[in-house]
């Protein structure tokens, strides 16, 4: 079914203006400046959070916190984004996604350089939960705006601005590692959030001047909520795309307030199971990612004995994998279809984890985290583009925050087993869950 049958909008604050309502959805340039702006929003936010990672270790040192100490604080940064995540969904059916995404980036801008300025555990994890509430908020409200975007441009490029992420990921991680000695971790975080305040500024301009993309509507109770949270057929151009992209099929349309709450939590008993169950999805990819983010320098460097700017380059390899995956993404989704480009990811995360933890060279630890990189890299942005395409911004929120629950978690049980039995086997955890998100989307595919 063509796709202009299956999506509907209503108004909301950043709507545009009437001249641009009238130019028919999927008549954008591929790359407008909506979608330039909003993959810059994307790579800051990833930029930021891999110049915190790769300062991790000099920060334990600072604050002198044993493995479950440490992870007790990394706790506050994925509490501070859980708690965050479902009133950002309200805010963003409010206010609109866009205004948003662009307070948020600004808060965690201001985070980022915090954590260098704490000599205790305690007033670490007090700054990492303003810390977490930025990082949260921005991704609710990011994935909001894309999920709409996606709708518009009629095509699966939702992967496209997670690689912007990654992207900046490895940017951060590359620069970071080269900063290791030359700067303090104070002054390489300072240097950062002014970094991201500045792209912040400049890419909010942009964004909220062009014109807004219309809301995807959840899913109704007539419609079919597997279809609608992204088929899977392989290479059927805008029928297979409109899978990704789609709202409710019934063609209703939704009627203001009571239009746009009817979402995964007030939507049909099915939509609710399906956004639940892409949200256990984006949890244990999730889980994985957090992992990789908080442990894989102190892995490195602890258990497989590398230096400091070569544990930098062992995650910049990894982030650089899963920028790779992620650019490929749209291709991937509509060869292989998107379950069956989700069950090969989880697989080779799980392998990939495996070797990455019980590894005893750099080498081969490194090439582990490579095929972790690839194998996460599509499953967690697939995850939230369905859940956002069946429930809308609080289909986005509910899925973000059971996908961060897996970073709440992550951070105390790694550290709590690493204690007890080892970081390496703890991060054997990490091939479980990806092995776990590899057969849910198999689950997701038959309701």
């Amino acid at each position: 079914m063509p796709l202009r049958n299956k999506i509907r909008s209503h108004s909301r604050p950043d709507q545009a203006s009437s001249q641009s309502r009238s130019t028919p959805p999927g008549t954008d340039s591929p790359w407008g400046p909506a979608r330039l702006a909003l993959t810059a929003f994307f790579a800051v936010d990833g930029f930021l959070f891999a110049a915190w990672v790769v300062r991790i270790p000099d920060v334990r040192s600072q604050v002198n916190a044993s493995h479950s100490a440490l992870g007790m604080a990394l706790l506050c940064l994925s509490v501070g984004a859980v708690l965050t995540m479902p009133v950002v969904g309200r805010l963003c059916l409010r206010y609109g996604s866009r205004p948003v995404t662009v307070a948020s980036l600004a808060l965690l801008s201001l985070a980022v350089p915090l954590p260098a300025h704490t000599h205790s555990v305690t007033a670490l994890g007090g700054v990492l939960l303003l810390f977490g509430a930025g990082y949260g908020g921005a991704n609710v409200a990011m994935n909001s705006a894309a999920v709409d975007l996606v709708a518009q441009l009629r095509r699966p490029v939702m992967p496209s601005f997670h690689a912007g992420y990654s992207l900046g990921g490895l940017i951060g991680a590359g620069v970071g590692g080269l900063l290791a000695g030359p700067l303090s971790a104070s002054w390489a975080l300072a240097l950062g959030g002014l970094l991201g305040l500045a792209v912040t500024a400049a890419a909010g301009v942009v964004l909220l001047r062009s014109p807004a993309a219309p809301m995807v509507a959840p899913v109704r109770a007539g419609g079919s909520a597997a279809a609608e949270a992204g088929g899977d057929t392989a290479g059927t151009g805008a029928a297979g795309d409109a899978g990704v992209a789609g709202a409710a099929a019934d063609g209703t349309p939704g009627t203001g307030a009571a239009g746009t709450t009817a979402r995964a939590t007030g939507a049909a008993p099915q939509v609710r199971l399906l956004v639940l169950l892409l949200g256990l999805t984006a949890l244990c990819t999730a889980y994985g990612e957090g992992a990789v983010a908080d442990w894989t320098t102190l892995h490195l460097t602890d258990d497989v004995h590398a230096g400091p700017g070569t544990a930098a380059a062992g995650y910049a390899a990894y982030a650089f994998a899963m920028t790779s995956g992620r650019v490929a993404g749209t291709w991937l989704s509509i060869r292989l279809g998107q379950t069956r480009l989700m069950l090969l990811g989880g697989l080779a995360a799980a392998a990939g984890m495996l070797v990455a933890a019980l590894a005893p060279v750099v080498p081969l630890a490194v090439c582990g985290f490579v095929l972790v990189g690839l194998g996460l890299a599509n499953l967690f942005p697939l995850a939230i583009a369905r859940a956002g395409a069946a429930g809308g911004p609080q289909g986005v929120a509910f899925a973000s925050t059971l996908g961060y629950g897996g970073m709440l978690i992550g951070p105390v049980v790694i550290g709590f087993l690493a204690d007890a039995i080892g970081l390496p086997l703890a991060l054997t955890t990490v091939a479980v869950a990806a092995g776990a998100a590899a057969f849910l989307p198999l689950t997701v595919r038959r309701h």
